[in-house]
C-alpha cells in the first residue's frame, strides 16, 4: 500500500483520471471498510482541495456520519432529509450549485455553497453516500458526477 499521492495539473478530468489510477496503491482488501473509506477520503481532499468530503453510512433508518475530512459535520441524517438524505432516498447522484436554495438543506457548516453527494452500492444496496461541499458556489458539474460515480464504483469492492 502507497502513502503517498501524485496529483496532477491541469483541468479537473485529468486529476480524477490520475487519481482514480492512484487509487488501487492506497486501498488494502485486508483492511476494514472504514479505513479504505478514510483514505479514499484523504486523496479526494487532497487532490481537489474539497471545503469538506466525508461519508455517511446507512445504519438502520438513519445515515451515520463515517470517515471525513473538513470542519466538523452533522453526525446524524435521516431519509429523505437534506441533500444526503434525498440521494439515499432516490439513489442518485445530486449536484446542488447553491445549497442554500435546495429544500430542507441541513447546514452543517454556514461555509458550505455547493454540493455533490454520491450513492456507494455494494450487493445491489444502497450502503453510503459520499458527500463533498465547496466554499464556493456552483464548483460540481458534470464531471465531477461522472468521475465520483466511477470512483464509488471501482471503490464497492473495498467496502
Amino acid at each position: 500500500m502507497s502513502e503517498q499521492l501524485i496529483i496532477s495539473g491541469g483541468e479537473k478530468n485529468d486529476k480524477y483520471q490520475t487519481l482514480l489510477q492512484q487509487l488501487p496503491a492506497l486501498m488494502d482488501e485486508q483492511v476494514d471498510n472504514v479505513a479504505n473509506m478514510s483514505n479514499l477520503v484523504a486523496a479526494l481532499k487532497q487532490t481537489f482541495g474539497f471545503f469538506w468530503v466525508g461519508f455517511y453510512r446507512v445504519q438502520a433508518d438513519e445515515l451515520v456520519l463515517g470517515p471525513f475530512q473538513g470542519p466538523i459535520a452533522c453526525t446524524r441524517i435521516k431519509k429523505g432529509h437534506g441533500v444526503c438524505g434525498v440521494s439515499w432516498l432516490e439513489e442518485r447522484t445530486m449536484v446542488v450549485p447553491n445549497v442554500h436554495e435546495f429544500p430542507g438543506h441541513i447546514a452543517c457548516s454556514d461555509q458550505s455553497k455547493s454540493e455533490i453527494v454520491v450513492p456507494l452500492f455494494k450487493a445491489g444496496g444502497l450502503v453510503a453516500v459520499l458527500d463533498v461541499d465547496s466554499d464556493e458556489f456552483a464548483t460540481f458539474d458534470e464531471v465531477d458526477k461522472i468521475q465520483l460515480e466511477k470512483i464509488l464504483e471501482w471503490f464497492s469492492a473495498y467496502y
